[in-house]
């Protein structure tokens, strides 16, 4: 085998793919295989990093093992289709086009596009890698035959997260619940649902509680609408939109907040809830997508989106000390379990027996 290279449309290298991709890339590396990152999109942060995919032919050879990050719709989709290498599919999931159709019908519309592109892969992928049995039961579901499931090398390094939770403030002696959303700003993630329970909480129980909301707009429709909704719930002076953020102000972010709250319709798998498990902050979330996998016993799920429910749920969570204690021990052995360190190393290995097999 010459090489393990890897496709990717565009590799942002703040986000969970981008993370990934870097992570494999690494350990690929540390395995004695060259290996290149080929994106469709050229981006000025990462450039240094990647390959036009158009360069590869040049210098392709006819036992590479092709890897393309499937996370979004992509002519890079039917062109790896068309080519003669080992090809493997890295599956991190499609979002329902119906969740995003009512903010922004290009985006519902490349999602259409994904899942036909995710089809047409079934023939020409040797096998097919989800990142959670959630997403593996898509793969079955659209045709492929060889799937495995890998947990995402895309959490921020544990040396971040300890450096966020030495440099936090100390948590006020007096004051509200600071709670926490973590992700891109998208249609799918159900953040009004977040602030809902944020009302209710300050009219309620908590009227200091907080909410600070870190994550990049998918699409300005919908955060141009939290944007207004929050402001209409009179919350303008208790809801803080950070935006893309650095690791290091994220890893900060983890630290000086009391719960992590995810009220997504739809996750795939969601890598802020392993990194606030990482840290110890409790995460309140939906039962939803990959959630349950995700964090097994280790956070609270709720059943209802009442936002009257949620609100109870977070202020048990935040205000029962022996809760709080018992969840971190139990994050630490689901992370324990997760056995994220290695599941690079595993993925490579994966990669090698294909090409094994079919050599």
């Amino acid at each position: 085998m010459s090489g393990i290279h890897q496709f990717v449309p565009v590799l942002h290298g703040g986000d969970a793919v981008g993370r990934h991709t870097l992570g494999l890339r690494d350990a690929i590396v540390a395995r004695g295989f060259e290996s290149r990152i080929y994106v469709d999109t050229v981006e000025a942060g990462t450039s240094a990093l990647t390959s036009p995919a158009l360069a590869y032919p040049a210098e392709a050879h006819a036992d590479d093992v092709v890897l393309y990050q499937f996370a979004t719709a992509s002519p890079m989709a039917a062109w790896l289709a068309a080519r003669g290498e080992t090809l493997v599919v890295n599956y991190h999931n499609i979002t329902p086009p119906e969740l995003l159709a009512p903010w922004d019908n290009h985006l519902a519309l490349g999602q259409l596009r994904a899942q036909a592109e995710l089809r047409l892969l079934v023939q020409r992928a040797v096998l097919a890698v989800a990142d959670s049995h959630y997403n593996e039961e898509h793969l079955v579901a659209a045709g492929f035959k060889e799937t495995a499931v890998v947990p995402p090398s895309a959490a921020l390094g544990s040396e971040i997260l300890a450096a966020g939770r030495r440099s936090a403030l100390p948590a006020a002696a007096a004051g509200g619940a600071r709670w926490l959303s973590v992700g891109r700003i998208a249609p799918n993630k159900a953040i009004e649902d977040t602030i809902a329970a944020l009302l209710v909480t300050r009219r309620q129980r908590d009227p200091s509680a907080t909410l600070l909301i870190i994550g990049k707009a998918a699409t300005m429709s919908y955060a141009n609408a939290l944007h207004r909704y929050v402001a209409s719930l009179g919350l303008s002076n208790a809801v803080t939109f950070g935006g893309h953020a650095s690791d290091a102000t994220v890893a900060a972010a983890y630290a000086r907040s009391d719960v992590l709250v995810v009220t997504s319709a739809h996750e795939g798998y969601c890598v802020p809830v392993v990194e606030a498990m990482s840290v110890g902050l409790p995460v309140v979330a939906f039962r939803q997508g990959a959630l349950p996998e995700v964090l097994g016993e280790a956070g609270v799920l709720v059943d209802s989106r009442d936002p009257y429910t949620l609100a109870a749920t977070i202020a048990s969570v935040v205000h029962d000390a022996p809760l709080r204690a018992r969840l971190a021990e139990l994050a630490a052995r689901r992370l324990a379990e997760l056995d994220l360190a290695t599941a690079a190393d595993r993925f490579v290995s994966l990669l090698c027996g294909v090409r094994e097999r079919r050599g």
